[in-house]
């Protein structure tokens, strides 16, 4: 009986604290969020393009290794 208090006391503290530390989160105004997220999706673009460009050189080599 003590272990399923203490654990539903448990979540209780966490549920509390988890609000407690979301209520002092500094959060991004609209413009903010959306300039964050346009420089995300920049970078995720580039790193795919980055990463297809290495992927196919390493098939390249990969063929020119093996002589296919």
């Amino acid at each position: 009986m003590a272990d399923k208090s203490k654990r539903e006391n448990r979540l209780q503290r966490l549920v509390r604290e988890t609000g407690g530390e979301l209520r002092r989160v500094s959060w991004p105004t609209w413009p903010e969020a959306r300039r964050l997220t346009m420089i995300v999706v920049a970078v995720l673009i580039v790193m795919s393009i980055f990463l297809w460009m290495v992927d196919e050189g390493a098939v390249w080599l990969l063929a020119r290794a093996l002589g296919a």
